[in-house]
């Protein structure tokens, strides 16, 4: 009989092939959509998760994300060192400057000042150069997305792309002389602005114009004691916000989702993606079994159990489904594999995201065969022979 349900369903290939394309298409949105709003969530914190020596992220306590900073006094940096727990601490400067272009066009960067003497808080991965480099004079290492995007040198020729800039070129921050020792892989900032590496004090010098300069003190725990307890003591100590890497996360992801309606945009898009999926092959299955009804009363009248006749049912919805579903993954994979050939956002397609939404397209699948079902169920084989 499984057979027979097999055959029936590749038999009609135009509503075989349309119960598969449009629970591809609902799978594409249900998998796509979600996959992009993580990402860009994921962005919010991207400073936290390129700095992943430091335990605790101490800052003013009126900071609600890695992207907003308020600047400290320097002597903060001392008190925090001086807390019982605290094995090293080090400063780091968090700014946007504006860059000019060899064009003389103008450019939002983030700044970055990283601790002179350890350079804590450097990018982990160079492409080019050394991360020792930015002891030289007058020197910075540019991100790899910025160097061949919003940095690079344009070449005046409509529709070409810019020149990646090069270890060596030169930048002007600030009316102030940069030159370019490194090229680094960096997560991309939420606002995927090119993000500039230099000294602490070398930042100090281009951006003179700011009287307080400390935007994060990091902070390391001392071996065999917890995280959490040193930042508790360090902000009672201090008066200031102190958050291991992981609270910072959540603190920097939870007001991104609390003030912003990218959560409700994106769960729309999904929620339509569900809907429209559902009435789709839900409409097509539908008119497939009712196709079929006659051979489903047939099958009644030799003796096939109403349980016979669901599994049956339940066969085709869930294989049409699995091949769906496969189709629509697949392609999802493969747009997702695209954009990290780019420089800017790169999508990630986990295993968790893949479970729900299997999950979805599995509850379209039975939902389409539950309304076909009831057709089938409610058959009197007499109907069909008086036909």
């Amino acid at each position: 009989m499984y057979r027979i349900a097999l055959q029936m369903l590749f038999g009609d290939r135009g509503k075989y092939l349309g119960i598969i394309v449009g629970i591809a298409m609902a799978s594409i949105i249900i998998i796509q959509q979600p996959s992009i709003l993580l990402t860009m969530l994921s962005h919010t914190y991207s400073l936290i998760t390129d700095i992943s020596l430091p335990d605790i992220w101490v800052m003013d306590p009126k900071v609600r994300t890695s992207e907003d900073s308020r600047a400290l006094l320097d002597t903060q940096l001392y008190r925090v060192r001086g807390i019982e727990g605290v094995e090293w601490a080090v400063p780091l400067y968090k700014g946007s400057l504006t860059v000019r272009l060899g064009n003389g066009e103008l450019e939002r960067a983030i700044m970055l000042g990283l601790d002179d003497a350890t350079l804590i808080g450097g990018p982990g991965i160079m492409v080019e150069g050394n991360l020792a480099d930015l002891r030289m004079p007058d020197a910075v290492i540019v991100d790899e997305a910025g160097a061949r995007g919003r940095l690079a040198r344009q070449t005046g020729r409509p529709g070409e792309h810019g020149i990646p800039l090069q270890v060596g070129d030169t930048l002007e921050i600030n009316e102030k002389r940069a030159t370019v020792v490194g090229i680094a892989k960096a997560t991309p900032t939420f606002q995927s602005q090119p993000i500039l590496y230099t000294t602490y004090s070398r930042a100090k010098n281009y951006a003179a114009s700011e009287r307080k300069l400390l935007s994060f003190i990091l902070a390391k725990a001392k071996p065999g004691l917890d995280s959490e307890a040193v930042a508790r003591r360090i902000a009672q100590a201090t008066d200031l916000a102190a958050y291991t890497a992981g609270e910072f996360k959540s603190r920097s992801l939870d007001f991104m989702l609390h003030n912003s309606a990218m959560l409700m945009n994106f769960g729309f898009v999904v929620l339509v993606g569900f809907v429209v999926g559902t009435a789709v092959t839900g409409q097509i299955f539908y008119n497939f079994t009712l196709d079929n009804l006659r051979y489903f009363g047939v099958f009644k009248a030799m003796g096939a159990t109403d349980r016979m006749l669901l599994c049956m049912i339940l066969l085709q919805a869930l294989l049409a489904g699995l091949m769906g579903f496969g189709l629509g993954s697949g392609v999802t994979a493969a747009f997702a594999a695209s954009t990290w050939k780019g420089n800017e956002m790169k999508l990630e397609v986990g295993l968790p995201l893949l479970c729900a939404s299997g999950l979805a397209v599995l509850l379209i699948v039975l939902a389409a065969a539950f309304f076909s079902a009831r057709k089938v169920l409610r058959l009197e084989p007499a109907e069909v022979f008086k036909s």
